[in-house]
């Protein structure tokens, strides 16, 4: 395992109580239909739109008081961005982001309304992590890491710890992947207290990452990602991310570009939930494993990982399937 410890309960444990007055007891619902046994973690609902506010948190608030008055910078696509700018605001710090050029309005005014500055570059990871390098070299910034240590994942595992408490009776957890710190958070969290519950990662088709490096064995970096989930864009899964992975998720799955457009529709029409196309990777899975006559059995939690999406971008998802 390259000699890397991976996030333990405890640390779990400690972060849920840092994330107490900080992040939402989001609710676990259930969508379910006849040929498809469904609850969803609706983590959408946190004040920022998505998860990410967990993993920020956690980790920024065990900077230093005099790190964070130098203030923090961080890469995102969106979500972690307006976490660690939402973060910062209520530690008292000051926050920069770096997005990428494509990065929907939506997610770039979200971290502006946290009095976060925006710094845009390329459209990659591998791009907003330069650029947020450079940023925190020049300026004597502290980088908050969007997936990849220990206090990330910590932070995310929380939202494992609340499945267990809202639905006891849960047989498999399914978890949206983009640089793997939300599945190693709640693999670390379920598996520590429940090892018989099944863990199974998405992956847009696009950006399939994770199913690539498991293959080889080692992180790999893609040459390119393409999808509409764009907050599961990165190229290359967390070296510890990779570890987690590997060591705790029971299986790795990829799901096409319609049927995330289709659930995406779905969770707004039939679930009356505002879900962003990354978030709604997980149910797309359970929902083709139905269709496809292998049901996942019993009782089957979905993260609902983000809301951040316009309605007008909604609206062409809508009428695009139509």
């Amino acid at each position: 395992m390259n000699n890397l410890m991976l996030v333990t309960h405890e640390a779990i444990q400690d972060a849920a109580r840092r994330l107490r007055d900080v992040a939402r007891l989001t609710p676990v619902i259930d969508v379910s239909e006849a040929a498809c046994p469904l609850w969803l973690k609706c983590e959408n609902m946190q004040p920022v739109g998505a998860f990410k506010i967990r993993g920020a948190y956690n980790f920024m608030a065990q900077l230093a008081e005099d790190v964070l008055r130098r203030s923090v910078v961080t890469y995102s696509s969106g979500n972690h961005g307006q976490a660690v700018a939402s973060a910062a605001r209520s530690l008292g710090a000051s926050s920069v982001i770096v997005m990428p050029e494509s990065a929907p309005a939506v997610k770039v005014a979200g971290a502006r309304s946290f009095g976060a500055e925006v710094v845009f570059a390329g459209t990659t990871l591998l791009d907003r992590q330069a650029r947020a390098e450079e940023l925190a070299a020049t300026r004597s910034l502290t980088i908050v890491p969007p997936f990849d240590h220990p206090h990330i994942i910590a932070g995310q595992g929380t939202v494992g710890l609340e499945i267990l408490q809202q639905c006891p009776g849960v047989a498999t957890v399914v978890v949206p992947a983009g640089g793997g710190g939300l599945v190693s958070g709640i693999a670390a969290a379920v598996k520590s207290l429940r090892p018989d519950v099944r863990l199974i990662a998405v992956e847009p088709e696009g950006a399939a990452k994770m199913t690539v490096s498991l293959a080889a064995g080692h992180p790999v970096t893609l040459d390119r990602t393409a999808s509409m989930a764009d907050g599961l864009l990165a190229v290359r899964p967390g070296t510890l991310t990779f570890e987690h992975v590997r060591a705790l998720v029971d299986e790795v799955m990829t799901v096409n570009e319609s049927e995330i457009a289709e659930t995406t529709v779905w969770l707004a029409e039939r679930c009356k939930l505002i879900v962003e196309p990354s978030g709604a990777v997980a149910a797309a899975a359970v929902r083709r494993r139905a269709r496809e006559g292998r049901p996942l059995q019993s009782a089957v939690v979905a993260i609902v990982s983000g809301g951040n999406i316009s309605l007008e971008a909604l609206a062409k998802l809508r009428k695009s399937g139509t």
